[in-house]
């Protein structure tokens, strides 16, 4: 064989193609070849590197004169001719001398060579044992941080297969170690955008730049029925030549953080919601549309399906009963989805009574006044959630899987329910969801409360003040009539105002409208009494202003209250319509032809201010006049001055001919607004 040595191009030891570069590279391994004499016949540029003599210097020279120390020549000796007759390789450490003199600790593998033609030769491979001893150190740390982490930790190919796996990502992924090796990423991750991890993995790989702590949920196959979250890092692995081996993965399962993020992040939801609640439910004294705010305040957030069904009984303001075992009659106000679903078809329509057997969970829930939670609905649940068979079915069908009914509780009172059911909303219904649905019935309840009773007093006061007033006027001689009442819509305490139609001799008639201050039951019964007195002296054929005159004096005697009042006689034999005001708005005067306008009148103080002089005015009233007496509580409003709506009263009136009703129906709804605190007579005359 002859001497030689390789240079760093060659193929067997120095770096491979493209600078590609092996662990040998990096531990600089020297390989020198011995003859049977023990002269160097081979000597690699790593030999040279680590022993500091050229290949020139140290090929056909003895290796034991060039590199060993006398001392040890012996002992070298003896282990080349152990290796050489045995053929047993050797290893271990040894020390040597450097060109420069020093001494150095080598780390030496042994063994015997032969070549085609049987020549025997020795083979040494040595490296540093300093530096051997610190790879060696850093791969054993390596390898206790990989398999003793609680990190999962991963290393892919470039086509982002595995390589290896540590025990903390089977733990993760609940998949063995060695049923990773050789498979695709995006065949283990338990997580639904496996897509956009690939990419991202992917862009580390082509850039170079780590891609650090990203977030991803999903359900592993050793915890199917559990959701947990992961925090997800990728790296590029390169050799010391920038070569690209690969990407590293590393997988911090930070479920318990996730979840406590989740929870803060409930919990403000709800606390949002709650108090989203206290301000869009209960904004008007309306029973239905309480109902409907608390519908639309629970869907989505809480529920899929909402419905609020109050019993009939409580509507009705009825003291109920001790909480048996028998059916209820509930009344729905209120029905709502977060999105389409045949589950609106199982409930029963706002407006319509459904009567619930007691075995029924809603009624159960108003029985005991206790919420009633199914986390998991299952097929024995549903008919005693839903009204019959065929709801049953479709409850079924919309997937139906947890139900909560919560009471509707005012004043120790079970008003109804609140009921709820969860169908795309995956999570079933928990304690915390009955503490929220709870809280938002407890607000709405009284709300509701407040509202059927604020209808029930409403609905007494209107029958109150309604039998006050007369009839619908007949029809009287020379006159066509039509009148109106309305109640104020923001309050429900009877109102003062009032008109009257009185017949009087001789085809005459007393038209009358009047305005007590004031409300509650004093105000109408002082009304009551002054229409009657009213009535009394027109029967003893008075002046218009000799009536107003003595009803002052009555109102004097009364309790403090003033008076507003409009008195007028209309004789259809003279044409004459004789009016006298006590402190009231003026009548609009239509004609076919001209501009409506308002009767200038002398207008006295209000009955009740005592010692006052009151005038009478007469009008003609031709055929097809118009003559509107109005409270003003028709035209008077927070926001506007009275002229101005004098005047937009004015423009109501410019088709005389109109029916009275219309008429009284456009000034109604075109001057009064659902706000308004004060209730309206209106009384429309129109000479024939």
């Amino acid at each position: 064989m002859t001497a030689q040595s390789f240079s760093s191009d060659g193929a067997l030891f120095g770096p491979g193609p493209q600078g590609q570069t092996s662990l040998l590279d990096v531990l600089s391994v020297a390989a020198l070849v011995l003859d049977t004499d023990g002269r160097i016949v081979f000597w690699t540029p790593q030999a040279e590197e680590l022993f500091g003599y050229s290949a020139e210097e140290a090929l056909g020279t003895p290796a034991a004169r060039l590199i060993i120390h006398p001392e040890h020549l012996q002992a070298v000796v003896k282990l080349f001719a152990e290796v050489l007759e045995t053929g047993r390789s050797w290893a271990g450490a040894f020390p040597v001398r450097h060109k420069d003199g020093s001494t150095r600790l080598m780390e030496f593998r042994n063994m015997r060579l032969l070549d085609d033609l049987g020549d025997v030769y020795a083979l040494g491979l040595a490296a540093d044992h300093t530096l051997l001893q610190r790879v060696e150190t850093d791969l054993a740390l390596c390898e206790r941080l990989i398999n003793q982490s609680p990190i999962g930790l991963a290393l892919l190919d470039p086509d982002l297969r595995y390589l290896l796996v540590n025990p903390a990502l089977e733990r993760i992924d609940g998949i063995p170690a060695e049923d990773h090796i050789g498979r695709h990423l995006r065949e283990t991750l338990p997580f639904p955008d496996v897509d956009t991890v690939e990419s991202a993995l992917r862009q580390v790989l082509t850039t170079g730049t780590p891609l650090l702590d990203q977030y991803h949920v999903g359900r592993p196959r050793s915890d199917p029925e559990h959701e947990r979250a992961w925090s997800l890092s990728f790296y590029r692995l390169e050799d010391p030549g920038g070569r690209v081996l690969g990407a590293a993965t590393s997988v911090v399962d930070v479920t318990e953080r996730h979840r406590a993020a989740a929870e803060a992040d409930r919990a403000r939801r709800r606390l949002a919601l709650i108090a989203d609640a206290s301000t869009r439910v209960g904004t008007t004294l309306e029973v239905e549309r309480t109902a409907h705010e608390l519908a639309e305040i629970a869907s989505p957030e809480l529920a899929d399906v909402v419905a609020v069904d109050v019993l009939d009984s409580a509507l009705a303001c009825r003291r109920m009963r001790a909480p048996d075992n028998g059916p209820e009659l509930f009344r729905a106000l209120a029905l709502k989805a977060a999105h389409p679903t045949v589950a609106l078809n199982a409930a029963d329509p706002p407006g319509d009574l459904a009567s619930y057997e007691g075995d029924r969970l809603v009624t159960l829930c108003v029985h005991t006044g206790r919420p009633i939670l199914v986390r998991h609905v299952g097929e024995r649940d549903l008919p005693r959630i839903a009204r019959d068979a065929e709801a049953s079915a479709l409850l079924a069908r919309a997937g139906v899987h947890s139900y909560l009914a919560v009471p509707l509780i005012a004043h120790g009172e079970v008003l109804g329910a609140l009921d709820l059911k969860r169908t795309r909303n995956p999570a079933p219904f928990d304690e915390d969801d009955v503490i929220l649905a709870s809280e938002l019935a407890s607000r709405a309840a009284v709300a509701i409360d407040n509202a059927r009773w604020f209808q029930s007093v409403r609905n007494t006061a209107l029958t109150l003040q309604r039998s006050l007033l007369p009839d619908h006027p007949p029809h009287h001689t020379g006159l066509d009539l039509a009148s109106r009442y309305q109640p104020a819509q923001a309050t429900s305490e009877v109102g003062g105002d009032w008109y009257d139609v009185i017949p009087l001799n001789g085809d005459r008639t007393a038209l009358v409208v009047g305005d007590v201050m004031g409300n509650g039951i004093d105000a109408a019964a002082t009304m009551g009494r002054l229409r009657t007195a009213t009535c009394a002296y027109a029967d003893l054929d008075l002046d218009p202003g000799e009536v107003l005159q003595h009803l002052d004096k009555i109102t004097c005697d009364l309790e403090h209250y003033i008076v507003t009042c409009i008195y007028a006689v209309f004789d259809p034999h003279t044409r004459q319509c004789c009016i006298a005001n006590a402190g009231h708005l003026p009548p609009a005067l239509a004609r076919s032809g001209r501009a409506p306008s308002l009767l200038d009148l002398p207008t006295a103080a209000p009955l009740g201010v005592g010692g006052v002089t009151f005038d009478t005015t007469t009008v003609e009233l031709d055929p097809g006049d118009l003559l509107v007496l109005y409270t003003d509580g028709l035209v008077e409003t927070r926001q506007h001055a009275i002229d101005d709506r004098l005047n937009t009263l004015l423009t109501f009136l410019d088709k005389p001919e109109r029916s009275l009703e219309e008429t009284c129906d456009l000034l109604l709804y075109g001057l009064r607004h659902p706000d308004d605190h004060d209730d309206v007579a209106l009384l429309v005359a129109r000479a024939l």
